[in-house]
C-alpha cells in the first residue's frame, strides 16, 4: 500500500502565504469585486475552476485596483498517485492576469520512488465584456490566454515517447453569469477552447508518436450559486492522447466552493482524472485552499 508523500516546501510555503493573506486583509471594501467573480484557483494557476481557466481575472481588485491570490492543492488518487500543486496569481485592474504554479506528481508503484515535476507560467487578457456588470446582456466576458509549461524531469516522459520538455498553450475563454436563471439562483457558465499537445497536462511532456501538432480541446464549467459565498459546480476537460504507451482520457470534477470571508476560499471536490499510464479511473476527493485580496 503506497503511503502519502510528505508535503513539499513549495506547497507548505503557498499554504502559509494563503493563511497570512486571509488573516491579514479585512473584509472587501465597496468597489471590490463580488465574491466568486474571480472564480477559484485553477490547478495551472489561473483564475477559474479547478480544471479550467475562465475569462475572469484573479484577485479581489476592481478596475481601479490590483489584486492577488495564492492557492495550495493536494490530491491522492485511489491508485496511489499524489499531486501537490501550489501557485500565485496577480490581477491588474481586472484586465490582465499573471500567474505561476508548480506541480509535483508522485508516480506510485508505476515507477516506484520517482516523481514528475511541472512549472506553469500564465498570461491572461480580458478583451471584451464583464461577467457581472453585463449579466443582463446576452454576451459573455471573453479573455485570451497563454500557459507556458516546462517539465522539470523528462526521463520518464522521454522513455514513453514524449517529444518536447516545454510548450506554450493558447486558449480563449467565454464566461457568462445568468442572474436568477436556476430557480431564482444565479448560474455561471464557462467555455474554454485550448490548443495543446500536452501529455497528462504536461506532466508527461508534449507530443508523441500519435502527433506533434497543437490540437483543439474543449473545457466546460457550470456553477450554481445558491448564495453569494457558495458555489456548486461541474467541470469537464478534454485531453489529447498522443502517447501509445501511456493513453489518457478526459477529466471531470464535481466541486463545492465556499467563501467563509472575503479573502478566503475553501473548495472540496470529487475528481476523476481518467486513465493515467497503466491505471484506469483515477479518482479522488481533494481540498483546495485559496486566499485573495
Amino acid at each position: 500500500m503506497p503511503h502519502p508523500l510528505r508535503p513539499r516546501p513549495l506547497l507548505a510555503l503557498t499554504l502559509a502565504l494563503a493563511l497570512l493573506l486571509s488573516l491579514g486583509v479585512g473584509p472587501a471594501r465597496a468597489g471590490n469585486k463580488l465574491l466568486a467573480s474571480s472564480g477559484v484557483s485553477q490547478v495551472e494557476g489561473a483564475a477559474g475552476g479547478g480544471l479550467s481557466p475562465w475569462a475572469l481575472i484573479a484577485g479581489g481588485g476592481s478596475r481601479d485596483e490590483i489584486g492577488a491570490s495564492a492557492f495550495a492543492t493536494r490530491v491522492q488518487t485511489r491508485g496511489g498517485y499524489v499531486l501537490e500543486a501550489g501557485g500565485v496569481a496577480l490581477g491588474l485592474y481586472d484586465s490582465v492576469e499573471l500567474s505561476a504554479a508548480r506541480w509535483r506528481f508522485g508516480l506510485s508503484d508505476t515507477v516506484p520512488g520517482q516523481s514528475l515535476g511541472l512549472d506553469v507560467f500564465g498570461l491572461k487578457w480580458r478583451v471584451f465584456g464583464d461577467a457581472v456588470f453585463d449579466a443582463d446582456r446576452p454576451w459573455p466576458q471573453i479573455a485570451l490566454g497563454l500557459q507556458h509549461k516546462r517539465n522539470r524531469r523528462m526521463q520518464v516522459p522521454e522513455l514513453l515517447g514524449a517529444l518536447r520538455a516545454s510548450d506554450t498553450e493558447p486558449y480563449i475563454s467565454f464566461s457568462k453569469l445568468w442572474l436568477g436563471a436556476a430557480g431564482g439562483f444565479n448560474l455561471l457558465g464557462n467555455l474554454t477552447l485550448r490548443g495543446t499537445r500536452a501529455n497528462q497536462m504536461g506532466l508527461l511532456g508534449f507530443g508523441g508518436e500519435r502527433g506533434d501538432a497543437l490540437r483543439g480541446q474543449a473545457e466546460a464549467s457550470l456553477v450554481l450559486l445558491p448564495r453569494d459565498n457558495l458555489g456548486l459546480g461541474l467541470e469537464w476537460r478534454d485531453k489529447p492522447s498522443l502517447l501509445g504507451a501511456a493513453p489518457e482520457t478526459r477529466a471531470w470534477d464535481l466541486f463545492l466552493s465556499w467563501w467563509p470571508c472575503a479573502n478566503l476560499n475553501l473548495t472540496l471536490a470529487y475528481l476523476d482524472l481518467g486513465q493515467i499510464a497503466d491505471k484506469k479511473a483515477q479518482r479522488s476527493s481533494y481540498l483546495s485552499l485559496q486566499a485573495q485580496f
